[in-house]
């Protein structure tokens, strides 16, 4: 395998980087992922804010920058996005990067972005590696639709009601979940989700990175799931389509024909079942006494 290469004389130049907050994505382990566009940005920034400097002050210094750095977490977004606001109107570049991949997603950067976009100020995305695109991309499960869900609760209780709250949803399901909880979580998973398939992806783009696929119940009592160190992107298939009974649907008609006049009664429940909506029109009218 050769060495790559030098890039290309024709490659195109840096843009100026005007005033703005900038929305940085950086790498997710492997430093070669950071994007030509995110170092002229960083190197360019009046203000970084970062979820905690010291990682980020790591960061910019492999790639031999410096900037003055804001913390950014969880306690100190608000004030943060004072001060951001406070810089860009004085014509300066503010960038806002995560500890690593892209900010603003389960992420107290959001707070900063939501602030600049209620102000009017200008929000540029500077977008790179993405631990959740990076992992449903290697876990085998249908990525034409899916439905991101963030970090679940950290009790079991309140765990299980989040996911019964996704149990319908027919898409894949990702979610982000910490070592120690890994195997509690897929436990909770396994039972209230069912017999779905699933991957555990962690270290991504890092030299330990692994995928450890098969159903949710596998996976709850697999050793490798168990106290894993890493961060942790865990996707799940969809569920199996039921097949709304004939009861079910009369049940569903009968309360949406207490709100709305029969034509729509049909249409939301054809939507919630997925059902025939004709056959489901005919059906109203029937319990209207109409048919």
């Amino acid at each position: 395998m050769s060495e790559p290469g030098p890039f290309p004389p024709t490659a195109p130049p840096p843009r100026p980087v005007s005033a703005g907050l900038y929305l940085v994505a950086t790498p997710i382990g492997n430093l070669r992922d950071m994007t030509l566009r995110a170092l002229d940005v960083l190197a360019a920034a009046d203000l970084v804010l970062a979820e905690d400097t010291r990682v980020t002050a790591k960061l910019l210094a492999a790639y031999g920058l410096k900037a003055k750095l804001e913390r950014c977490d969880d306690h100190a977004s608000a004030r943060a996005a004072e001060l951001a606001i406070a810089r860009v109107r004085e014509g300066q570049v503010v960038a806002l990067v995560s500890d690593a991949g892209t900010p603003v997603i389960s992420d107290p950067g959001f707070v900063v972005a939501r602030a600049f976009i209620a102000a009017g100020l200008p929000v540029h995305p500077v977008p790179g590696a993405s631990s959740l695109l990076a992992a449903l991309c290697i876990a085998g499960q249908p990525s034409d639709r899916f439905l991101f869900a963030g970090f679940l609760p950290v009790k079991s209780g309140a765990r299980k009601t989040a996911l019964a709250e996704v149990k319908t949803a027919r898409q894949t399901l990702v979610f982000f979940e910490s070592g120690p909880r890994l195997a509690a979580s897929l436990a909770d998973m396994a039972e209230v989700l069912g017999p779905r398939p699933a991957a555990v992806t962690r270290e991504l783009t890092k030299l330990y990175e692994e995928a450890v696929r098969g159903t949710l119940a596998e996976l709850a009592v697999d050793p490798r799931c168990d106290g894993p160190k890493g961060e942790i992107v865990i996707v799940i298939g969809p569920g199996e389509v039921e097949t709304a009974s004939a009861a079910d649907a009369d049940a569903a008609l009968a309360e949406a024909l207490t709100r709305l006049p029969t034509g729509e009664a049909a249409s939301e429940v054809a939507g919630a079942l997925d059902l025939p909506r004709k056959a489901l029109y005919r059906r109203a009218l029937e319990l209207q006494g109409r048919g």
